[in-house]
């Protein structure tokens, strides 16, 4: 495991904590930190989320998670030992709620398919 790779699983687990145990903010949703990316030189990370709901509850979230960004970043600058604190961007990451659509159609296709039993 490189050194790159550690450092983004660092950084996912101690959003995750963050986010769960010391955010208080009240627009937050139900918040799951799906990944983290970083650029080779660990001075940027992109941190993915996934939240539970609607789409306003993403923009409630969204809201909340910017606000609450330069408290993250110092949280993790101070539990991950990096020559730099990483600034951190939220992206969303969609793609749970895109894969659940996929199985949707998949389903509607296998009944359509599927041959009309003969009544008894």
């Amino acid at each position: 495991m490189s050194r790159k790779d550690k450092v983004q699983d660092a950084i996912q687990k101690e959003v995750s904590n963050i986010i769960q145990n010391e955010l208080k903010d009240p627009r937050l949703g139900f918040v799951t930190i799906t990944g983290v990316s970083v650029t080779a030189d660990l001075r940027y990370a992109k941190v993915f989320y996934s939240v539970l709901g609607k789409e306003e509850d993403y923009k409630k979230s969204k809201k909340a998670l910017d606000s609450a960004l330069g408290f993250i970043r110092r949280l993790v600058a101070e539990r991950i030992q990096l020559r730099f604190a990483p600034e951190i961007i939220f992206k969303e990451d969609k793609s749970s709620e895109y894969s659940c659509r996929i199985q949707e159609v998949l389903d509607e296709i296998k009944k359509l398919k599927e041959p009309l039993s003969p009544t008894q």
